[in-house]
């Protein structure tokens, strides 16, 4: 009986020693309104990034880092690769970079145009690229790799309202 436990338990926890979360939710046309109506009201924060972003890999563990140490913090993660990517190696590397309980998308339309239109029309594709998005639904953009000094001002003065 306490074998099958363990072994149940390790097969759970994958390769990665973690429980895996579910794959990310498909981002299809609207999926940006349903993700807005979804944190109206809640200072969030969307960071956008790609598997095929260097800059964005090295990032992300400093996003899990922060997570941990802000737990106000409401982060989604959108994977916006020019190219849709397997929503399983999407997962596997937020799971990696202690991301995976993380409220996750990823593109699932190969008409990226369109899907990047909607979340802001002035967006030509450039990884990464983060979305502070308060109360009241306006939005800052930090393009390249975010400061993370500068993330944590914003959810101090986002606390303070």
């Amino acid at each position: 009986m306490r074998k099958t436990a363990i072994l149940a338990l390790l097969l759970a926890l994958g390769p990665f020693g973690q429980a895996h979360a579910a794959d990310p939710q498909p981002f299809e046309r609207g999926s940006w309104s349903r993700l807005m109506a979804a944190h109206e009201g809640q200072p969030t924060i969307v960071h956008l990034w790609g598997l095929t972003c260097a800059p964005c890999l090295t990032e992300l563990p400093h996003w899990a880092k922060l997570q941990k140490e802000r737990p106000d913090m409401r982060l989604v993660l959108l994977a916006a690769d020019p190219v849709p990517q397997p929503p399983a190696r999407v997962e596997e590397m937020l799971t990696r970079t202690g991301l995976g309980e993380t409220e996750s998308w990823s593109f699932a339309d190969r008409f990226n145009e369109r899907l990047r239109y909607e979340i802001d029309p002035s967006w030509s594709g450039e990884l990464p690229r983060t979305l502070m998005i308060d109360r009241e639904g306006k939005v800052t953009t930090l393009l390249g790799v975010a400061d993370l000094a500068e993330v944590k001002a914003w959810l101090d003065r986002q606390r303070q309202r």
